[in-house]
């Protein structure tokens, strides 16, 4: 009887291991397909310098902390498995989180293609000085990117149904700094601008939009307002508050940076001639949103447009110091001005 306990217990002990080695192989292969996926599918850019020497487990640490990678362990691994971890060159490496690690060994071993060039574009900018600012790092010309603008096609959902012009992309080249290839082309880039874009677009925000009645483009075009108009922080909420006050009220928005926009070049003041330009964007002679929106808005200013304060103001007026004062009456208004002006 012993006997047979014996063999029966050696039995069960030899399928437990078997049933842990099962497993342990399965949650092996689980781990090693997830940690050799792409790290997402934003479009996250990080420049990465290999230096010579370095191993290809101390790259993939600096890979992980910076968030393109899911697993330094495995991104070692990999690199032996690839015979790669010997032969990384030396050099600067433009990598994203859309990106596998074996895509990334094979660029690491093949070396630095071309130049990169740091591209940032500020807040507010318009389309123009955003072609402009292009050209000038060497990028494709002027008549390239008016080419571009007008005429490519670029499959975003948010792009349908807007008139299809020059000025169709304004407000959707998303401000951002952005590592850009020598070899890039025009239409790349504004496609690269476009899909940063899309990246603030969440379902969470799309939902927000239709609880408050705006389309995309209307959400772009009024952060574009608080963009321009905007110097400080806490004065953005305020801002919308008063705009959509006055959409509301049907009064004109009387925006001094759509007069700016009309006149090109800025002037530090703007005189009664100014505010009788005839143009569709003069919302001082034409009541709610101007047909597009005059500049490229960033998060601050989207995020504003989405929570804006809630008061009865339906002026503002810029202060010395930058700040804005509100004011729920004209007389209200006329006394800001005495006292600020």
């Amino acid at each position: 009887k012993v006997c047979v306990f014996m063999q029966r217990l050696k039995i069960r002990i030899i399928n437990w291991v078997v049933i842990l080695l099962v497993l342990a192989g399965v949650s092996g292969g689980v781990w090693w397909s997830w940690a050799n996926q792409p790290f997402s599918n934003q479009n996250t850019s990080e420049m990465i310098a290999i230096t010579a020497g370095m191993t290809a487990n101390q790259v993939g640490e600096e890979l992980e902390r910076r968030h393109l990678i899911r697993s330094a362990q495995a991104f070692g691994i990999l690199a032996v498995l690839l015979q790669a971890d010997t032969r990384l060159s030396a050099g600067e490496y433009l990598l994203t989180a859309q990106m596998s690690p074996q895509e990334m060994l094979k660029k690491l071993v093949s070396g630095p293609e071309t130049e990169i060039i740091l591209l940032t574009i500020p807040e507010g900018y318009t389309t123009d000085q955003i072609a402009n600012l292009l050209v000038q790092k060497g990028i494709g010309t002027k008549e390239d990117f008016q080419r571009v603008l007008a005429a490519d096609y670029f499959d975003y959902s948010f792009l349908q149904g807007i008139p299809q012009d020059i000025y169709r992309l304004d407000g959707f080249l998303f401000p951002d700094t952005y590592f850009l290839d020598q070899k890039d082309t025009p239409h790349e880039v504004i496609d690269l601008m476009l899909k940063r874009f899309q990246n603030e677009l969440s379902a969470e925000v799309q939902t927000q939009l239709q609880g408050m009645n705006l389309s995309i483009r209307d959400w772009v075009n009024l952060a574009s307002l608080v963009e321009k108009e905007a110097v400080q922080e806490t004065d953005r909420p305020l801002i919308v508050s008063v705009l959509l006050n006055r959409l509301e009220r049907n009064m004109p928005l009387q925006v001094d940076a759509t007069i700016q926009y009309i006149l090109g070049i800025p002037k530090a003041k703007l005189y009664n001639k100014d505010l009788q330009i005839n143009s569709p964007y003069n919302t001082y002679l034409h009541n709610g949103l101007p047909p597009g929106p005059i500049a490229s808005p960033g998060h601050a200013s989207l995020e504003a447009v989405l929570n804006p304060e809630k008061t009865a103001y339906l002026y503002y007026l810029a202060k010395p110091d930058g700040y804005h004062v509100f004011a729920n009456t004209f007389a209200e208004h006329l006394e800001n001005q005495k006292k600020y002006q």
